[in-house]
């Protein structure tokens, strides 16, 4: 019996170490999946949220591009452009909530899976778009931009996976952002050539991939 008690005695303090070690890894992965400015998923967290959202009919791929990103930072400074992130990531995720996931996928651009329970999806970003638009800080209300999205439905593209998806709502944000719409749903022909659902020039895509072709 005093044997006993003194290997659980001799054990406490490393099971309390290990268990210690166990939550600081968790703790690392977490931030690991985080990015450090936005609060956001990275993309490998914002991939394998998205990845398990997808297997619901009623999922809708997002991507949103802040407009003029590029003229805020060289006017107002990084500091302003990263307040206009910081702000349009807390945007989209309430809008988001907690039964969808958002991420930033580098730069001025985020994505998002949400589920549109109620058929409702194309009005409800409609309200983003505005919401997005409204300055960052209300005391430098000169300081403001738009955000271009465009979205897919992955029920109308069930061989789709996730980049491909993301391939197809990345062409109807770029068609909304040339013709100023600001919201486009992507159709099911394609509007432009992609690379591993990039359109060229964006990030992941060939230099030589044709820059546009004729829809389907």
């Amino acid at each position: 019996m005093n044997t006993l008690l003194t290997v659980l005695a001799a054990a406490g303090p490393l099971a309390a170490g290990w268990s210690g070690h166990v939550l600081w890894l968790r703790k690392r992965l977490h931030t690991a999946r985080r990015d450090p400015l936005t609060g956001l998923r990275t993309r490998e967290g914002f991939t394998r949220r998205a990845t398990a959202l997808l297997r619901d009919d009623r999922a809708v791929v997002i991507l949103a591009d802040v407009d003029r990103f590029k003229q805020i930072n060289d006017r107002h400074g990084h500091a302003a452009g990263d307040a206009l992130l910081k702000t349009t990531a807390e945007r989209l995720a309430h809008y988001v909530g907690p039964n969808g996931v958002a991420g930033r996928l580098g730069g001025d651009e985020f994505a998002a899976v949400v589920l549109d329970t109620h058929g409702t999806v194309g009005d409800l970003l409609t309200v983003l778009h505005g919401v997005l638009a409204r300055p960052a800080d209300p005391t430098t209300p000169d300081i403001h931009t738009t955000v271009s999205l465009g979205w897919v439905r992955a029920a109308d593209h069930p061989g789709d996976d996730l980049s491909a998806l993301l391939g197809r709502a990345d062409e109807a944000m770029y068609a909304a952002k040339q013709g100023r719409a600001g919201i486009k749903r992507a159709g099911l022909g394609r509007l432009f050539a992609t690379v591993a659902g990039r359109r060229s020039g964006r990030r992941g895509a060939r230099t030589d991939a044709p820059a546009i072709v004729a829809a389907a």
